[in-house]
């Protein structure tokens, strides 16, 4: 399938197929007129990529993570899991992170809006 098929299978822009392969995480072969070509399993392969940068995960995690996502035999799963542990963490701390600043918003909001605010002359 060409790049715009690949891109409406998998409900995302070409721009971002091309992204994805400058980042190594996505291949294609050519044409004779050079065209992109995909496989049917990229239509998924995008999908997975898209999920994982939706949870935060960079380029370069993804490059790392993928080889042992897609082929999770034995020899990956130990490297798989710390690797998916490392991210949770992080993106838990993340959360905690968001969640003060949201509580600290709280607070002044509730300041402001219990406190009368003359009219501007």
């Amino acid at each position: 399938m060409r790049i715009g098929e690949l891109a409406a299978a998998a409900g995302v822009s070409v721009r971002s197929l091309r992204y994805y392969e400058e980042q190594a995480l996505l291949t294609s072969e050519r044409s004779e007129s050079g065209q992109r070509l995909y496989q049917p399993a990229d239509v998924q392969r995008v999908r997975l990529i898209q999920q994982l940068y939706a949870a935060g995960l960079p380029s370069k995690t993804l490059r790392e993570l993928m080889p042992c996502i897609e082929a999770p035999v034995q020899r990956y799963a130990t490297q798989l899991l710390e690797r998916l542990a490392e991210e949770r963490d992080r993106i838990g701390a993340q959360i905690t992170q968001l969640s003060h600043t949201r509580d600290r918003l709280d607070a002044v909001i509730q300041r402001v809006d219990s406190t009368e605010v003359a009219p501007a002359p």
